[in-house]
């Protein structure tokens, strides 16, 4: 999905979220005829169904027939296809749209491909019911037939075609690499190399904290409050922006040099959920709290690190050419020797075979076990690798 910054004026973008808001009631009115559904009753109303009674709104009210119809059937068809998704077991639960956090609209058929270029930097699109938007050029126009309109929480708007990349070759040198994720080095490759996702700087996490005191003595609904919260945002989107920026470069470049990629098999959402508390046995009324902060101190090392998003997007440009391993014990095993023991892991950085004495990099020798393939039982028995052809060489040091 190639995505474009939009800069609308302030009367397009009043427009733009007046469809936004049409579109968001739309899909929660699907979202609560779905929700009221049981057994015993009538199943609810589908797309064509549901489009019937659009028109019948539309003719009804004058705030809803004054946006776009295309944009608020797109509402209905991206709700019955969540729908769907949710039944085959590959997404979660629709849920509701609030104001200020899903502010989006999508565009398809002839208007969608209706884009003029104005200059090497800059080109606008024709958005219904809002008219030509311009927006930055930041590579070059796809030949889409349908783009989203998007707003984040720090008031920025996107355009985003519709399409999908191509693949981007093997090199055909039959190497693999391994990559082991991490909190404190982002990816660990086998070849030596250590990779850390750029984040916020010093001098920005100072003025994020100094931002979030100050909101918390903000008068609920008021204006200040309002401020704050937009210029935490923006902290935050360009946190996310340089993630985003790391994994795509990162992603392009181990699919450009590498043959077959290998990673740990990590379930990313589970192992960041959030942890339930436990009851006090002295006090049943009251709750345990030992151990939350540190727990969600490792939760925001491990999205900051942008593990499940370079997962995605190796998966996406190199299809057929990632496998995933079970990470069990590839921390405690010598790639060497193939000892396995929790006294080989000295510190987060250090590992040191217990057996045969070699030192590195613990992440990197975790990285080349996940290379080899290799994957260790419960009893620490270390077994053979999958392929001992495709197995890296490393240094002695990191």
């Amino acid at each position: 999905m190639s995505r474009f910054r939009l800069y609308p004026t302030p009367t397009q973008e009043a427009a733009l979220l007046r469809q936004c808001g049409q579109a968001r009631f739309v899909w929660n009115l699907a979202l609560e005829q779905w929700a009221m559904w049981t057994r015993d009753r009538r199943r609810p109303p589908g797309y064509i169904e549901q489009s019937r009674q659009l028109t019948e709104a539309r003719s009804a009210f004058a705030w809803l027939r004054a946006g776009s119809q295309m944009v608020q059937q797109q509402a209905l068809r991206d709700f019955d296809q969540a729908v769907r998704h949710f039944y085959a077991g590959s997404h979660g639960r629709p849920t509701w749209r609030k104001a200020g956090l899903c502010e989006g609209l999508r565009v398809v058929g002839p208007k969608a491909s209706r884009v003029v270029k104005f200059s090497r930097r800059w080109a606008a699109a024709d958005v219904p019911k809002v008219g030509w938007v311009r927006f930055r050029l930041s590579r070059a126009i796809p030949d889409a037939k349908s783009y989203r309109i998007t707003r984040d929480r720090a008031g920025r708007w996107h355009l985003a075609f519709a399409v999908v990349p191509e693949p981007i070759p093997a090199p055909g040198t039959g190497e693999a690499v391994g990559v082991d994720r991490g909190v404190a080095v982002s990816a660990a490759l086998s070849t030596g190399e250590l990779l850390i996702c750029p984040g916020l700087s010093a001098t920005e996490r100072a003025r994020l904290k100094h931002l979030q005191r100050r909101l918390e003595r903000c008068r609920p609904g008021s204006a200040r409050r309002s401020r704050m919260k937009v210029a935490i945002a923006k902290l935050h989107a360009r946190a996310g922006d340089r993630r985003r920026n790391w994994v795509e470069q990162t992603s392009t470049n181990l699919a450009r040099r590498f043959d077959v990629l290998c990673l740990e098999n990590l379930r990313t959402a589970q192992m960041t959920r959030r942890p339930k508390p436990r009851p006090d046995p002295e006090q049943p009324s009251k709750y345990l709290l030992n151990g939350r902060h540190a727990k969600a101190a490792v939760n925001r090392g491990i999205l900051a690190s942008g593990w499940g998003a370079l997962v995605t997007r190796l998966t996406q440009k190199a299809p057929g050419r990632v496998e995933l391993v079970n990470p069990a014990y590839t921390s405690q095993t010598c790639s060497v020797c193939g000892h396995c023991a929790s006294e080989n892991r000295q510190s987060q950085a250090v590992f040191r075979c217990v057996a045969c004495g070699r030192r590195a990099h613990a992440d990197v020798n975790a990285a080349v076990n996940i290379a080899a393939g290799r994957a260790v039982s419960a009893r620490r028995e270390t077994l053979e690798p999958v392929s001992s052809k495709r197995e890296p060489q490393l240094a002695t040091s990191a």
